[in-house]
């Protein structure tokens, strides 16, 4: 409550008392008692007006008043109070374009405008709010022109008995039109290179633009990679294919993984038979079993006879076995006179007339002697006797016993048995399609082939061999065969076990070696089969004068052109036997 004079009258409150019960008033709404003093010197702001304009809607321009010319105010005179304080200056009148601040309630109450009242309502500053945005302007900046702000309390010093006054709604507002606050647009980056260069647009349209990545440089690179990695694998793999093949038994040795070299028992199905002549050990047996289809490996039977401790007395002859069996089981079965078949001889291929005729006894039971004597007259078996092959002590039926498995009845003669082997020749010739006067020619031929090559294919390629060096315009050979096998048939030394021809055979004069004879040599050097005559009727095609065989195991034989190539193989072929000095070589 403001002090009183002793005659009841109101005592003026100092400056600061002013100040401070103006705030408090402020702070809890409270309006005090006005008393409305007509000043006509005090002039009227745009926001007390009676009929302020809402801020949604832009006052309408009007021409601004005539004021009466007053003079300008000075320090002294606002301090003294002479000229009262409104806001913080003199009001200007508002541009009529720019929309006022919305009229409150209290905006309604009679101004105090009293000249010399004393005091008259200034806004009192809110603090400026702390803002982040260091960026913002005054034109820009909402709270130097905001109407959200607290009133301030206007003071004034006046003449003596001057009366302390607050008005709320004195309070002056200034504000700028509505204008919504512009956000940066951030331009889509979609511009290109060309527009940069064209000018059309700028970095800070379309942001960094990486380079272009060199695409070509990156698929270089990747099948770069690829081929390295390739490379490495290849490398892997041929190593790994090496080791393997060199160390094959080694490793399945080391880590388990050994084949089994016989049969299961139970698999036996079928039947075959093999042949067992005079002499045979377990070795031979052991492969003859392997090549019918008895055993597993060459070596599964003659392995079990040592492991085991056996050295059995094999009788000679034909013997009827099943396929897949045991090692244990074949020789059960060698051993039982039941198996061995009376009156069957198995002729091979390749085997001269004196292999035959052993093989025919060993089965028959026919003595030897009876099948020689039998097979010195070949004009008994509609065969022509050659008398360069008679001067030569050569055998007249030679080639012509046929090689195959025969049985035979009981009581079978020599010459029938040696009868049934020319019928049988005679049958194969007339299947490939031989002239009946070109027979002892193409059987010739086909006794070389049988000798010489192992399979097929080959039979079919040293047939053209042959004919190449028969050829008349040969300049390599000069119509020499110079074959292995038939120096060797006619030295004597074709079963000696030697694919090699000693010297001594290459150099003797026999009518069969065509080391030193041009042309087919006099006669057959061994019973051709079926394959070995098709191929001298049918010959492959190829400009071969040479092969050789540079693996004895395998057979793999190589045919070339020219004899500086021959001799690079004849040179693998060396190495190979001394590498195995007991495969024959």
């Amino acid at each position: 409550m403001p002090d009183s004079s002793p005659d009841g009258a109101a005592a003026p409150l100092s400056r600061r008392a002013a100040r401070e019960a103006a705030a408090r008033r402020a702070a809890t709404g409270a309006t005090p008692a006005v008393t409305p003093q007509p000043s006509p010197a005090a002039p009227v702001s745009a926001a007390s007006a009676p009929h302020a304009p809402s801020a949604a809607q832009p006052a309408p321009a009007q021409p601004a008043p005539a004021q009466p010319h007053e003079p300008a105010p000075t320090w002294e005179s606002l301090i003294t109070g002479a000229t009262p304080i409104v806001g913080s200056g003199p009001t200007a009148p508002a541009p009529a374009s720019a929309p006022t601040a919305p009229a409150t309630p209290a905006a309604a109450q009679t101004r105090d405008e009293t000249a010399g009242s004393g005091f008259q309502p200034v806004p009192l500053r809110a603090p400026r709010p702390t803002r982040t945005d260091v960026d913002a302007t005054p034109e820009t900046d909402p709270w130097l022109f905001s109407g959200d702000t607290a009133p301030a309390m206007p003071y004034s010093r006046g003449n003596t008995g001057a009366t302390a006054t607050v008005t709320a709604t004195a309070t002056r507002t200034a504000t700028m039109p509505e204008k919504a606050p512009e956000q940066a647009v951030q331009s889509p980056a979609t511009g290109t290179l060309d527009d940069l260069f064209s000018g059309s647009t700028s970095t800070d349209d379309i942001g960094h633009v990486p380079p272009p990545k060199n695409k070509k440089r990156r698929r270089i690179g990747g099948w770069i990679a690829l081929g390295v990695v390739l490379l490495i694998l290849g490398g892997v793999a041929a190593g790994g294919l090496y080791v393997w093949n060199t160390y094959e038994p080694q490793i399945r040795k080391v880590m388990g993984w050994e084949e089994p070299k016989d049969y299961e028992a139970g698999l036996a199905n079928g039947e075959t038979s093999i042949t067992i002549m005079s002499g045979d050990t377990g070795q031979p047996i052991s492969e003859a079993l392997f090549n019918a289809g008895v055993t597993k490996t060459a070596g599964a039977f003659y392995d079990y006879l040592i492991e085991t401790g056996q050295n059995p007395n094999f009788q000679p002859g034909v013997y009827t076995l099943q396929k897949q069996m045991t090692s244990e089981a074949a020789l059960a079965a060698l051993m039982d006179p039941a198996n061995r078949q009376e009156n069957t001889a198995q002729i091979p291929e390749g085997y001269t007339v004196d292999g035959t005729l052993q093989r025919l006894s060993e089965g028959t039971g026919i003595p030897l002697a009876d099948l020689q004597a039998a097979a010195a007259d070949p004009s008994l078996y509609g065969i022509s006797v050659d008398p360069a092959i008679a001067a030569a002590g050569g055998q007249p039926l030679e080639g012509w016993l046929f090689p195959a498995t025969y049985t035979f009845d009981p009581g079978v003669t020599a010459q029938t048995a040696i009868q049934t082997l020319v019928n049988r020749t005679i049958q194969s010739l007339d299947a490939a399609g031989v002239p009946a006067d070109q027979r002892q020619s193409v059987l010739t031929t086909a006794s070389i082939i049988q000798r010489e090559a192992r399979y097929e294919a080959d039979m079919q390629k040293v047939s053209r061999v042959i004919l190449n060096r028969l050829d008349a315009n040969n300049q390599e050979t000069f119509g020499k065969l110079q074959m292995d096998s038939t120096a060797q048939y006619g030295f004597g030394e074709l079963h000696a076990g030697s694919a090699s021809t000693s010297d001594e055979a290459q150099n003797d004069p026999n009518p069969w070696n065509t080391y030193v004879h041009t042309g087919l040599p006099i006669g057959p050097i061994a019973n051709p089969g079926d394959v070995a005559i098709d191929a001298a009727m049918h010959p492959a095609d190829g400009p071969w004068l040479y092969f050789v065989t540079v693996n004895m195991d395998t057979g793999e034989t190589i045919f070339t052109d020219t004899y500086s190539e021959h001799q690079k193989y004849v040179k693998q072929m060396q190495q190979w036997c001394s590498e195995h000095p007991d495969s024959g070589c």
